[in-house]
């Protein structure tokens, strides 16, 4: 186990009344966002002790499934939902700034490094590409296979695509725009089983795949290989995450288990035991500090509680 998470600890913040299925910090690491099966988000203020302030952003009408902060204005958010829209909150006033209506009921978004485009998918394997200066909905793409995450590498020229067939999909972003029916420029046959969560690390070079097949793929971006894989786990992996140095990355799904492994060569570094499913990881992008959310409860059989890993006693 790495010396590094020796004397850690966890702290729990309990705003949300029902699941959390979703949690991101902001580009400077002092804002977490969480996003429920309640319909609200919240954002946390932390400081240097864990101390917190808690902001309840309201709006949605159905689940919020996943969000994402703006990668270049650090009080912007996006969230995605199940009703059917996209909202754009400014967390300085608490207010959403717009709402994006889309096709179907959102389960995934992402930003381009740039800020300029987003990206939702739903549940029909539709994807939304939007234009934020004018809040524009560019192209909708209708897809003929279960489409899951999606990510563009740190360039903006690529968009990375996870599919029910084990595939990671590879475009040209311009032929996205451009063309109808774009075609992948590489098609990466990642897992034996479907593709669920893809993350690339903050210095460009390395990309993860979560899998069905229980495994995690770390690939080098540049020659598009696999490097490592890491094969702890034995229920498909739901969510990833790299930490800010690009050292390590922490892996959840329905084992009882969080599990952070060394990037360079797939060996564990540190467990964190849950109990219950996990949803959500997510790993500070200034420190090791990891924010994670599942199905489970606290101590008092409460529901919606979030746990950051990381603060020192």
């Amino acid at each position: 186990m790495a010396a590094v998470f020796k004397g850690c600890t966890i702290r729990e913040y309990l705003g949300h009344k029902k699941k959390v299925h979703t949690v991101s910090w902001n580009s400077t690491g002092a804002k977490l966002a969480s996003g429920s099966v309640d319909q609200s988000v919240h954002v946390w203020a932390l400081d240097e002790t864990g101390r917190s302030v808690d902001t309840e952003l309201k709006g949605h009408q159905e689940s919020v499934d996943q969000l994402r902060w703006e990668p270049v204005q650090p009080d912007v958010l996006s969230t995605a939902s199940a009703d059917k829209t996209v909202r754009i909150w400014d967390t300085r006033m608490s207010k959403c700034a717009q709402a994006i209506e889309t096709r179907g009921e959102n389960i995934n978004i992402r930003w381009s490094p740039d800020g300029q485009h987003l990206a939702v998918g739903d549940k029909e394997d539709n994807i939304s590409l939007i234009e934020m200066r004018k809040c524009k909905v560019l192209k909708n793409m209708k897809f003929g296979f279960e489409v899951n995450e999606m990510a563009w590498e740190q360039t903006g020229k690529l968009f990375f695509l996870t599919t029910g067939a084990g595939t990671v999909e590879v475009f040209l972003y311009a032929d996205m725009l451009r063309q109808a029916e774009p075609s992948p420029v590489h098609t990466l046959h990642a897992h034996t089983a479907n593709c669920y969560c893809i993350e690339f690390s903050s210095d460009g070079e390395k990309f993860a795949v979560g899998g069905a097949d229980a495994l995690v793929s770390i690939w080098n971006v540049k020659e598009l290989v696999c490097e490592v894989t890491c094969s702890r786990l034995e229920w498909p992996v739901r969510t990833l995450s790299f930490s800010h140095d690009c050292n390590f990355i922490a892996s959840g799904s329905e084992d009882p288990l969080i599990d952070i492994a060394n990037v360079a060569t797939s060996e564990q570094a540190h467990v964190i035991p849950c109990s219950a499913a996990m949803n959500t990881v997510a790993w500070n992008p200034k420190r090791l500090l990891l924010a994670f959310a599942g199905d489970d409860k606290d101590k008092l059989g409460r529901e919606g509680v979030i746990r950051v890993f990381g603060y020192s006693s």
